[in-house]
């Protein structure tokens, strides 16, 4: 069946993740995404990832991870004539994503009020570190950046390592994610209104909105967030242990769950300890009570903890490595990965992660492998009305 988004055409004129990310969820859900980079060298993600010949290539693996069912258009936005198609194409679109510097794209004569004129019910989405106002505006932004400036640092490892910066760029990706649903929002209004709209998306609010609970305590309990480790705050036995053969995260957070934890690892003695007997009490003694459980988890593998566990309403799951997880029956039977046997410039298979959820009108996948650099250029611009002759004239221009 068609995407949810079936029938949109959404401008991508980002570059390397938060922008990339949120174009992909929509070309997961069926719009047409039409990624325009800048001749010759394109979105910098194409060089950049683990293997140095896809880099060099112009195909990087963090590249193919975000663009998938995309088409590639190279214009020079630069140059007057790549303007001009660009603004051609812009009549076409319904939702257009940037992630310059705030002020970059109106320099270039083509700020969302340019565009707005061209294209009234146009979504234009600007995706920046810190938004299009404020002291902070004009600073350049990366993840480490953001992560370090929202508090996420701050929370993240123990006493001893905090700050710690989180092992994936999870500012970048809640940024994506924000303005995808934010897009998905006004795409719903304008349907039933005809508005278009206006973006502003901040990865420093998006990422600091994420943290939920730890900004939620400081405001409304006066409680600063500490950094904790594996340990969950709110609860105790609730965090990593050791096993026979490695670590397992247990969620005992329940009473009930508490003392059939402490049944299955026959220590029924804990639940009539003074210490441990109530989840405050627990809290507080969560170092004892952790080496006493480790004593009788000592005696199995993870993997049968976590069995055993489950099986008996206790949460538990073992800690696995990026390999393991994509291997895991779970995964496997979700059908989480699409795989292109065949992608241009790439001399190999290249599997995608898809979206995390799924549908009943038929799950959301990208259809089409990432593009090679401008790989559609001139397909677009004779679909816009431009000749061959035009469109190799605009080549020569350097347009494109």
């Amino acid at each position: 069946m068609a995407g949810l988004l079936a029938d949109t055409r959404v401008l991508d004129l980002t570059n390397v993740l938060a922008g990339p990310f949120c174009c992909y969820q929509l070309a997961q859900l069926g719009a047409e995404v039409i990624k325009v980079e800048t001749p010759g060298t394109g979105d910098l993600a194409r060089q950049l990832g683990a293997d140095p010949e896809l880099n060099r290539r112009g195909m990087g693996a963090s590249f193919l991870a975000q663009n998938a069912g995309k088409r590639s258009i190279t214009l020079n936005l630069k140059n007057a004539k790549g303007r001009a198609a660009f603004l051609r194409l812009v009549a076409s679109a319904d939702v257009v994503v940037e992630n310059f510097r705030p002020g970059v794209m109106e320099r270039l004569g083509l700020g969302h009020a340019a565009l707005h004129a061209v294209k009234p019910d146009l979504i234009y989405c600007a995706i920046s570190g810190f938004g299009q106002d404020g002291p902070l505006r004009s600073n350049p932004a990366y993840d480490q950046i953001i992560q370090g400036l929202c508090g996420v640092m701050s929370v993240t490892g123990d006493a001893r390592s905090a700050p710690l910066r989180v092992g994936y760029p999870v500012a970048d990706t809640m940024g994506g994610i924000t303005a995808a649903y934010a897009i998905a929002a006004a795409l719903f209004r304008r349907e039933r209104s005809g508005q278009g709209e206006v973006i502003d998306v901040s990865m420093l609010e998006a990422a600091l909105v994420a943290m939920g609970w730890a900004v939620s305590n400081w405001l409304i309990a006066g409680v600063a967030p500490q950094p904790m480790g594996n340990e969950n705050m709110t609860a105790s036995p609730s965090g990593t242990f050791r096993t026979g053969d490695g670590p397992l995260n247990i969620a005992a957070n329940k009473q009930e769950q508490f003392e059939t934890l402490c049944r299955l690892i026959d220590r029924d003695d804990l639940v009539m300890d003074p210490r441990f007997a109530k989840r405050e009490d627990r809290k507080v003694n969560r170092a004892e009570l952790a080496r006493e459980i480790e004593q009788a988890l000592a005696a199995r593998p993870a993997r049968e903890w976590s069995r055993l566990l489950n099986a008996s309403g206790v949460p538990a799951g073992e800690v696995l490595d990026v390999p393991a997880v994509l291997e895991h029956p779970q995964i496997v039977a979700r059908n989480l990965l699409r795989t292109f046997e065949t992608v241009p410039g790439v001399d190999r298979p290249v599997k995608v992660v898809r979206t995390g959820f799924r549908l009943a009108s038929g799950d959301p996948q990208p259809q089409a492998p990432p593009p090679a650099l401008g790989a559609d250029t001139a397909a677009l611009l004779a679909e816009l009305g431009y000749s061959q002759q035009e469109i190799e004239a605009l080549a020569q221009e350097g347009a494109t």
